[in-house]
């Protein structure tokens, strides 16, 4: 059975609308997966239907009813079935498709939108950028989780800073999510390291790097190489620099590790 996302927006308002178009697919034998409003005047639903024919249809007779309007009709996508879910789309720049911003209120929906890609077969590579604490890790591991796929971090903040040089058997497989902080893999001077970040970007998995914009300078990458670009803010005005994260990076470099000492392995 195939799946298709329906929406429309209201133009009368009247009691049993909704009822005329469930009982219309009823007889059409198409079933409703799930069903939501979007927003105060438009309505979603996920319609499963064994042929095409019965969807057609269903099309060729709500396009000419006058209480709605059809704005979507198509094969899924993420941010469809998101907003079936949640009850409203997640934000998208403009000028810039694949950039998704998200507040930290909205961690439930991040955690479902990465939790989606993750689900996905082949290379994905995914930037996050969000100041600290705002909870991008956090919302990675909690996101990995919920695709029922197990995270490596190749470098990370997250309880120590870590920078590995390298893997161990089955940490090369498809099925792992790999998780790299970009300002510290620029901060590393090991080789070995740099060497096994080259090798995981090349591997046809999912791979997640926090500090994006960090994480290209001075490096054969470069923005447009990300498939994806999440943006994570504590509200929605403010402003990702990196200031703060310089200033902690020169405290750290103190003493290597800001007194807390290293992993490296």
């Amino acid at each position: 059975m195939k799946e298709w996302y329906f929406e429309y927006e209201i133009q009368v308002n009247r009691p049993g609308l909704l009822g005329d178009i469930s009982s219309l697919l009823g007889m059409l034998r198409v079933n409703i997966v799930t069903i939501n409003g979007v927003d105060q005047v438009r309505r979603g639903m996920l319609l499963r239907a064994e042929k095409e024919e019965q969807i057609e249809r269903f099309m060729n007779i709500v396009s000419i009813m006058e209480m709605i309007k059809v704005t979507k009709f198509r094969p899924p996508t993420t941010r469809d079935r998101l907003a079936i879910r949640h009850g409203r789309y997640i934000q998208r720049e403009a000028d810039e498709k694949k950039t998704f911003r998200f507040v930290r209120d909205e961690l439930g929906i991040l955690v479902d939108f990465m939790a989606e890609i993750f689900k996905k077969e082949g290379h994905k590579l995914i930037g996050i950028r969000g100041m600290p604490r705002v909870g991008k890790t956090e919302s990675i591991v909690a996101a990995s989780v919920c695709a029922n796929k197990k995270w490596l971090f190749v470098s990370s903040t997250m309880i120590k800073q870590t920078a590995r040089n390298r893997l161990h058997g089955d940490e090369y497989g498809d099925q792992n999510i790999f998780v790299l902080d970009g300002a510290v893999t620029r901060r590393s001077n090991d080789e070995r390291h740099h060497q096994l970040v080259r090798e995981i970007m090349k591997l046809p998995t999912i791979k997640v790097v926090e500090h994006p914009d960090i994480f290209v300078q001075h490096s054969e990458y470069t923005i447009d190489d990300f498939d994806y670009m999440i943006e994570l803010r504590h509200h929605p005005d403010e402003e990702i620099t990196y200031e703060l994260l310089e200033r902690e990076n020169s405290f750290q470099d103190s003493d290597g590790f800001g007194g807390f000492g290293g992993f490296n392995f």
